[in-house]
């Protein structure tokens, strides 16, 4: 059965104002994923989704390098031929990579058998270049099936808290508002890379990392932002 957990993910973008305790409340009666960190300090995760992009990936980490800040990029696996150096030079600036399969679509709309085995060709891909602990399904869906696919591989899901449905509504300063908004402590903010997408996050994120900074916020990847916290994580 399909669980109702990542409708939140459409929820939460469109509104794109909706509260924390109605995140919280979500990630309770769906577990499996985490959505965010419960902590005090003024610490959130950055996410980048459907990189590597040989033109849009190299902008996006001078601007993280720019503002002292670090990612985790959710890789697509099919597009790391030909950007093994890109992705070799994200994981030597200390950002992290995560798995997103091996193919933009939505994961939960495959067979159990090919379900696993793009997640599975993804990993052999990516931990070439370094370990792999975190996967995001594709289009946010999932189900309990899934979950303990990822567990038996040793994985962890993670979606997030701040998601500004940035492919939906490719509107840089719409996305700048949204996060900043809503961004809180322990937050998990989710964005995108490749084409059109990464083009808007380098517009979005050449506002929001400064402004972060000046609200005292540091933005980590997702294992520092797990790492850091006791074991009070959603």
């Amino acid at each position: 059965m399909i669980r109702f957990a990542l409708t939140p993910a459409l929820v939460l973008s469109i509104s794109a104002c909706i509260p924390s305790w109605v995140v919280n409340s979500i990630a309770a009666g769906n577990p499996g994923c985490l959505y965010s960190v419960s902590r005090s300090d003024r610490t959130v995760a950055l996410t980048l989704d459907d990189g590597p992009d040989s033109t849009t990936t190299p902008e996006l980490l001078r601007i993280l390098q720019e503002n002292n800040a670090r990612a985790t990029f959710f890789l697509i696996s099919s597009n790391v031929s030909g950007n093994d150096t890109l992705v070799e030079r994200l994981v030597r600036e200390r950002h992290e990579i995560g798995n997103h399969f091996s193919e933009n679509e939505a994961s939960i709309s495959l067979s159990p058998r090919d379900f696993e085995r793009s997640f599975l060709t993804a990993d052999s891909v990516l931990e070439r270049f370094a370990p792999v602990r975190w996967v995001r399904p594709g289009s946010g869906h999932y189900n309990s099936r899934m979950v303990r696919t990822f567990r038996k591989h040793g994985y962890q899901c993670a979606l997030g808290s701040v998601y500004p449905f940035d492919p939906q509504i490719p509107f840089p300063g719409f996305a700048s508002w949204s996060i900043l908004r809503n961004v809180r402590p322990g937050s998990v903010i989710i964005l995108h890379d490749g084409g059109y997408k990464g083009r808007n996050t380098s517009t979005t994120l050449r506002k929001v990392l400064p402004e972060l900074t000046r609200r005292g916020y540091r933005v980590v990847t997702l294992s520092e932002l797990a790492a850091i916290t006791p074991a009070s994580d959603r």
